[in-house]
């Protein structure tokens, strides 16, 4: 909880301490004539209602906004990995592939980097290592076995990222990983040329 949180916390824990201390006192002041005892009550009654329902619509709000950003988030992280595997599609029906292939390939580099979970990203550089070795004569005709082999490892870390599965041999990253990991794949992308 931040500051600006529990400020406002307090600051409605005083006022509704307060105007209960207040409506009290009035109910008490009140006690002679029933019908002014009975407005008190109403009153009370109204303010409680007023601010349980104030507390729920604000905590509903607030999952419904982070719940929205989630389904951006996927839905861009679905996109990018889309893109990525036809890029990779269309590279490997074509007889050659040219500059312009691979510098969209660098360009997922830097998208995955954004949102790519470090399996993701581990894997991801091991499929940059491949099709470093294998892309040296401009095209993937007689390696498809191994390309398909390093995309479907590919795809199994993407599947598990999206569906947001937990793999038991996962490790765990730090960030000083992640950053390495996201440095050498940009590194790796970038080394990939055509001879």
């Amino acid at each position: 909880m931040n500051t600006k949180q529990f400020s406002y916390l307090f600051l409605t824990f005083i006022t509704v301490v307060s105007g209960y201390i207040y409506l009290r006192y009035a109910y008490k002041v009140t006690d002679s004539t029933p019908f002014t005892q009975e407005i008190v009550l109403i009153i009370l009654g109204t303010l409680a209602t007023v601010f349980i329902t104030s507390l729920l619509l604000n905590k509903q709000t607030e999952v419904e906004i982070v719940k929205e950003q989630n389904i951006k988030f996927l839905d861009l992280k679905t996109k990018t990995y889309e893109t990525l595997l036809d890029l990779m599609e269309s590279m490997s029906s074509q007889d050659n592939f040219d500059e312009q292939s691979i510098t969209k390939l660098q360009f997922i580099t830097h998208k995955l980097a954004i949102f790519a979970s470090p399996s993701v990203l581990n894997e991801y550089n091991n499929f940059l290592n491949i099709i470093s070795d294998i892309s040296k004569d401009g095209s993937f005709t007689n390696d498809k076995d191994k390309l398909n082999a390093a995309l479907s490892r590919l795809v199994i870390q993407i599947r598990f990222d999206l569906l947001n599965e937990n793999i038991n041999n996962t490790p765990t990253y730090s960030l000083e990983q992640i950053t390495k990991l996201i440095k050498r794949n940009s590194n790796d992308s970038s080394n990939i040329h055509l001879d």
